[in-house]
């Protein structure tokens, strides 16, 4: 299984390895790249500049990048671009928060939230394997998962059900 670890804003040229993909085309600034494998379903990159090397490396200017992950059943954008955060309404959502703790949860509803701070683990119930999210995080849990959450530092978050 493929692992990717981009989390925040790559700094200019740093160079990103990604497992498996190869003969990749210079893109410029404002265009995308999608990627996909078993660990995560799509990579959007946002560059001024960005360039491509043989062997999955990416050489890339400053800008933010988006991936979006689904794990368990549980779907993170990790840094999503303030526009869906507006699109979404996300800061007229109410605000949630809580202290270091573990306790079960089951879903009644669809819920997306948009972590402020903090940063959690959540076990759903069948599964040894842990969904890790945290600050900057927009995470979409489906209508009926049990599962069990453990805060490991202070959430504040932005939630809505569906």
């Amino acid at each position: 299984m493929a692992c990717i670890s981009f989390n925040g804003t790559i700094q200019s040229h740093k160079l990103v390895s990604i497992p498996g993909y190869h003969n990749l085309k210079p893109v410029t600034k404002h265009s995308s790249l999608s990627l996909s494998s078993s660990s995560f379903s799509t990579t959007n990159l946002h560059y001024s500049r960005v360039y491509y090397k043989a062997q999955g490396i990416i050489k890339a200017s400053s800008e933010t990048m988006t991936t979006t992950i689904e794990k368990l059943g549980i779907k993170i954008v990790k840094n999503p671009p303030e526009s869906q955060l507006t699109d979404l309404g996300v800061r007229s959502w109410p605000k949630w928060g809580c202290d270091p703790s573990k306790f079960p949860w089951t879903y009644s509803a669809k819920e997306t939230c948009f972590l402020l701070k903090g940063k959690v683990k959540v076990y759903p119930e069948g599964s040894d394997e842990a969904v890790e999210f945290g600050a900057g995080d927009l995470v979409v849990f489906p209508k009926g998962m049990s599962c069990t959450w453990d805060v490991s530092e202070t959430v504040d978050k932005h939630y809505k059900f569906e």
